[in-house]
Parts: structure tokens; C-alpha cells; sequence
């Protein structure tokens, strides 16, 4: 008896009305939009070519990335620090780690920057010496504590706390066997933490840190009430000559989205670095959707990706 092969199947595509009305509806707010921010005389697009070039506006982004690097340094390192005393046995260490988390959590990021600024109405004078006794040195608060200082201390030491809580859940997300297995091999609690469990938590670190270096940028802008000019200020003072506000502040807008889209493109790198050892395949760079968008070629595939329906050993 012939054995006669199957008929071809039609298959037939899967169709998604839903889909196509809701890029109908994109498309026509976008379009409307794009109408707006062309022919609405109102934005003023010369003024706002010519604030982008201000000088003004130039030294206040210097001091905006500068406050955010260094801010972020602090909060970094301070969080580390302050998430291994919440964790340390002793309740010495984690009593204090949690006294300043819940100090730095609990107010506001502005009380905190006008604390800081004023500290010498507290203290005139800061000095090294014996306590109750003579003094060895001693220098007016407001000398050492200038307001640049004051701006990074009111948002390092707030980020401090935020980060220790982000730092501490990253080390309590790697299972407890990968310790003790750390410890059977004799290896010492300081290097099972800085061997063994950070590289393993920085997959659930990195994400909210990106986020939280994205709102220190944008958080810069506090720093307005102790009278330290960065972007948003050196705007405010431009605006406040010129009453030209909406082009000023589309200017400073394009100036943060430039900063913060700089930064979102780094977070993915970081993340997708330490995605190695988790992810079978990596995600595609920005540069492997564009030639999969136009180019039609699929992002590389890890060494060892397995084709759905061949697990008994097919790869490509």
C-alpha cells in the first residue's frame, strides 16, 4: 500500500485588529504633537538654539555632573558600607546602620541640603581635640562646609541610606549555600562577600542603582535653595532676566534627556554584563536591534543555545 505524504498546511496568520487601531491612535497623537512642537510659535525655537550654546547653561551642567558623580561615589560607597553593618551580626553595627537609614529615609532631601548649608548656626567653629579638653586645631563651620560641600554632603549622605537598602537586597537575594559552601573551604567572611556574594548580587544591585544615578541628575536640581548654580538654576536665572520660560525650559529639558539617555545606554551595558553567567542568551545591543529592524539578520546567538525541540543535544 503507497503511503501518501501529508498535505501541505495553510497556515494562516493570526490576525490582530487591536494591534493596528492602537498604532492608528499612536500615530495620530504623534502626528498632532509633532504638528504642536513645529508650528506652535510659542516655543520660540530660535531662543531655544540660542540658550542651548549659553554659557550660563554650559557651567551649570559641569556642576550638575559634577554633584551627580560624586554624590553617587558617596551614596555607593557609603551604601556598601552601611548594608554590611545592617547584615553584621553585631547589634552594635546594625543598630547605627539602621538608626541612619532611618534618619536619611525619613526626611526630606531639601530639609537636608538647608541642614547642611547652615550647619555653623549649630556649630560656628569644628575642631580636633581631646574631648572636654584643649583643642589641636579648630576652623569656622562655614569655611570648611562652603556651599558646593554642603550641596554634596545633603545628597551623598541621603543617597547613602537608599542605596544601603538597595545594596543589602542584592546580598540577600544569593542563596545562603553559596556562603556556607564558601566557608567549608575555609575562605574568610570579608572574602566570601567580596568573592562569592557581591559579583552574584550586582545582577539585582545594578538595575536600581541606574535608576537611582538617573534621579540623582535630575535631583540636582534641589540644590536651587542653598543658591548653587547648576542647570536648572543657571535656566531659573536666564528666564528670570529674559521672561522667556517655556524656550528655557525646553532647552534644560534637552539637556537632562541628552544626560539621562547617556546614562540609561550605560546602565544596559552594566547589566548585560553581569547577565553573563545567568542568561543563556545574552540581550541584543542597541546596534543588534537596529540591523534586526533593517537589516533582517538575528542578534548572535551564545555558543550553546539550544534549538526549542532538539534538548537531547541539537545547538546552534
Amino acid at each position: 500500500m503507497k503511503s501518501r505524504r501529508p498535505e501541505t498546511i495553510k497556515a494562516v496568520p493570526v490576525r490582530h485588529p487591536g494591534r493596528w487601531a492602537g498604532a492608528a491612535v499612536i500615530a495620530v497623537l504623534a502626528a498632532m504633537l509633532l504638528h504642536a512642537l513645529i508650528f506652535n510659535p510659542a516655543f520660540q525655537w530660535d531662543v531655544v538654539k540660542d540658550t542651548l550654546q549659553n554659557e550660563q547653561i554650559l557651567r551649570g551642567i559641569v556642576t550638575t555632573l559634577e554633584l551627580t558623580v560624586l554624590s553617587m561615589l558617596m551614596g555607593v560607597g557609603g551604601g556598601v558600607l552601611l548594608a554590611i553593618m545592617r547584615l553584621s551580626p553585631n547589634p552594635l553595627l546594625s543598630g547605627t546602620a539602621w538608626f541612619y537609614i532611618w534618619v536619611f529615609r525619613g526626611t526630606p532631601v531639601l530639609v537636608q541640603l538647608v541642614f547642611w548649608n547652615f550647619l555653623g548656626a549649630l556649630w560656628p567653629r569644628l575642631s580636633i581635640g581631646v574631648p572636654f579638653g584643649p583643642e589641636f586645631w579648630s576652623e569656622s563651620t562655614n569655611t570648611l562646609i562652603p556651599t558646593f560641600t554642603a550641596a554634596l554632603l545633603g545628597l551623598g549622605l541621603n543617597e547613602a541610606a537608599y542605596m544601603a537598602e538597595i545594596v543589602r537586597g542584592g546580598i540577600q537575594s544569593v542563596d545562603e549555600g553559596q556562603t556556607e559552601a564558601a566557608h567549608a573551604l575555609g575562605m574568610s567572611r570579608a572574602a566570601t562577600l567580596r568573592r562569592i556574594v557581591l559579583p552574584q548580587a550586582m545582577r539585582v544591585i545594578i538595575p536600581p542603582t541606574g535608576n537611582e544615578t538617573i534621579s540623582m541628575l535630575k535631583t540636582t536640581s534641589l540644590v536651587q535653595v542653598i543658591s548653587l548654580s547648576e542647570l536648572f538654576t543657571a535656566g531659573h536665572d536666564i528666564y528670570s532676566r529674559t521672561f522667556q520660560t517655556i524656550p528655557v525650559l525646553v532647552a534644560v529639558s534637552i539637556y537632562y534627556l541628552l544626560m539621562t539617555s547617556i546614562l540609561t545606554v550605560g546602565q544596559y551595558y552594566i547589566e548585560r554584563h553581569y547577565a553573563r553567567g545567568a542568561n543563556r542568551t545574552l540581550p541584543p545591543t542597541p546596534l543588534q536591534r537596529l540591523r534586526l529592524l533593517f537589516g533582517g539578520r538575528p542578534a548572535p546567538k551564545a555558543k550553546n543555545d539550544v534549538v526549542p525541540g532538539l534538548e537531547g543535544g541539537g545547538h546552534v
